[in-house]
């Protein structure tokens, strides 16, 4: 158990480099590091938002985390307990506490299964007898994320995007966890079907004392439903802060490109508001540029930032980032992190 200073998920320097192999013999010749050394604590309660660009390895975390993945390197520990390397029979129990929802409502649920054998599939894989019967609890589930107790028997197919995410989030639910890492969760769903699901998972968090990790390219969505804000790139996390801090006073370079991105419904301070547009694509994570991986698409970059990768330090209360020449920061932080 973890005591109310201590984090409820710690990660430390995690890592997941996919082997590229080439030829008969499937000699290695290279690795894409989706993953490459990050680290961040996510405390009961809160939901942390995790954004980047597509590929830069926001879904392969959330998969470390949880365990469907095996790292390469770091460490994971939940509740104090280090499940790194932890054995499948031995993590099992602990899956009651720890769930995902995925991001393709579809894919991720069994066509030929009905709704209520894969809601009561969790009873059944972790062997748990409910007071009324798997029945009644599958069709109480169903009725707390908005559905119909009589789809019970229903097949996915028979439903739209929005009430498939629905199936998926009560599946997530069903053993009452503690902590959802929600990959995408709206993200293939129509804009008004989104503030829905998101509507649900603020309800839900606030029912029943959920901690959320919220991975998403949406900055809207993320702005909206976050505590505190990652921004990841390239298999590095570049920068992490409060929400409003990090919205308002983003201090590395690529935050700052990605906020101006945001639509603004005001149409005088849209044209206020000076746009950065990144040159060139997000490098291959197979031979990323040495030291600060952005460099190669900085507008502020240096020499030192072609040699030296910067450290994630905190340059204002609550505030994290890794960048040689951060904006929006007083004098006094810079020439500290300079010293």
């Amino acid at each position: 158990m973890t005591t109310p200073n201590e984090p409820l998920l710690s990660v430390q320097d995690l890592q997941k480099h996919f082997p590229v192999t080439k030829g008969l013999l499937k000699r290695q010749v290279g690795a894409v590091k989706a993953v490459d050394g990050i680290s961040f604590d996510v405390f009961k309660g809160e939901t942390l938002g995790v954004v980047g660009e597509s590929g830069c390895g926001k879904s392969t975390m959330g998969r470390l985390v949880t365990r469907l993945l095996e790292p390469t390197g770091g460490k994971v520990v939940f509740e104090g307990q280090d499940i790194t390397h932890m054995s499948q029979g031995r993590l099992r129990p602990l899956r009651r506490d720890m769930q995902m929802i995925f991001q393709d409502p579809f894919s991720s649920l069994n066509p030929r299964h009905t709704v209520g054998a894969i809601v009561g599939a969790p009873f059944r894989i972790q062997g748990i007898k409910t007071e009324h019967g798997t029945k009644k609890a599958v069709q109480d589930i169903l009725e707390l994320v908005g559905l119909n107790p009589e789809h019970y028997n229903r097949y996915p197919h028979e439903f739209s995007g929005g009430q498939r995410q629905r199936i998926g989030i009560a599946r997530t639910l069903a053993l009452k966890p503690k902590m959802i890492i929600a990959d995408e969760p709206v993200s293939a769903l129509d804009v008004s079907i989104q503030a829905q699901v998101v509507n649900l998972l603020e309800d839900l968090q606030n029912e029943l004392d959920l901690t959320y990790v919220v991975i998403a390219h949406d900055l809207s969505v993320v702005r909206h439903i976050s505590d505190r804000v990652a921004v990841m790139y390239l298999g590095k996390l570049v920068e992490l802060a409060d929400r409003k801090d990090l919205y308002e006073s983003p201090m590395h370079p690529y935050t700052n490109a990605l906020m101006s991105a945001v639509p603004i419904p005001d149409p005088a301070r849209r044209n206020d508001r000076e746009r950065i547009r990144l040159q060139g694509d997000v490098p291959s994570p197979l031979s990323p540029p040495p030291a600060c991986r952005f460099h190669t698409r900085c507008w502020k970059a240096q020499a030192i930032c072609k040699v030296e990768e910067p450290p994630l330090v905190e340059l204002a209360p609550r505030h994290q980032v890794a960048c040689h020449f951060p904006e929006n920061v007083s004098k006094e932080s810079t020439e500290a992190v300079s010293a």
